[in-house]
């Protein structure tokens, strides 16, 4: 593995710790970085950059789940629940089924279609649409006067409807992060506690879709590319336990219009670039 190869995984992992999380598509920028600039399947072979793009995800997914361990341990009944969620109260592991119902479903059904309509084009104009979605968001949370509900408050009819949101990050480009934020702070929760739920609620489906995906491509792993494999994994690990830190202090301060901006920048830069 040459030194090249070395910069390209870490370079990668560094866009999927920065990227995956935050409400900006983690597909269009690996469009931008990797396809336009670092091609790392022209290094490695397609099928291995595909791989490769699954392990650094894997490595983003840890990272959140170490984060969030307490309340996962909570939920899976490891740990002793706080007082609200014993008086009834409190996420449940039953609200997040709920949540994640909706678009696993619509992910099993539809994986094949939404994979033959990835197209750059797609990605930018639903970084765009997401973009409006997350506006929109901000303007009806603002002009909610009632108190804003915290993680711990949200219903089961809230989480039906923040996975229904979620259904829209199948659109390639769109951002679950995006998607699920913006759906909850429409319905009354905190920025920080919609971005609570969407990154607890991501945890088994990334989980999930990145097992199903490693399965497939199986055969495609190579014992010669560890390396590669491992430095993308570290990258990643690192940047998301960094950034999604970050973002959770900083997203009930900022709120979701400027990453909406950042979104429409991207949108028509791809749009420009792949004209």
């Amino acid at each position: 593995m040459d030194v090249w190869e070395w910069v390209v995984a870490a370079i990668l992992g560094l866009v999927e710790g920065l990227t995956e999380y935050a409400p900006v598509s983690s597909t269009g920028h690996m469009i931008i970085v990797d396809d336009l600039w670092l091609k790392s399947s022209e290094l490695v072979g397609s099928q291995n950059a595909y791989v490769f793009k699954i392990v650094i995800q894997l490595g983003s997914i840890l990272a959140v789940a170490l984060l969030f361990k307490d309340r996962l341990l909570q939920l899976a009944g490891f740990k002793k629940q706080a007082a609200t969620q014993s008086e009834g109260r409190g996420l449940t592991l039953g609200k997040v089924a709920v949540g994640l119902l909706p678009a696993a479903v619509l992910g099993l059904l539809f994986e094949d279609k939404m994979e033959s309509i990835f197209h750059v084009r797609t990605v930018a104009f639903a970084l765009i649409a997401g973009a409006f979605l997350m506006i929109a968001a901000d303007f009806i949370n603002k002009r909610n006067d009632k108190k804003k509900q915290q993680v711990d408050d949200i219903s089961y009819k809230q989480a039906l409807a923040i996975g229904l949101f979620q259904c829209l990050a199948l659109w390639p480009g769109f951002s679950r992060s995006g998607s699920t934020i913006s759906g909850g702070v429409m319905l009354g929760l905190t920025h920080r506690a919609a971005a609570n739920f969407t990154f607890i609620m991501a945890i088994p489906i990334m989980v999930g879709a990145s097992a199903l995906s490693l399965i497939k491509n199986w055969d495609a792993l190579e014992i010669s590319l560890l390396p590669f494999y491992a430095t993308g994994f570290i990258s990643a690990f690192l940047v998301s336990l960094v950034v999604v830190r970050f973002f959770l202090k900083l997203i009930n301060k900022i709120k979701l219009v400027p990453f909406a901006l950042y979104r429409i920048a991207l949108g028509l830069l791809l749009l420009f670039l792949f004209s």
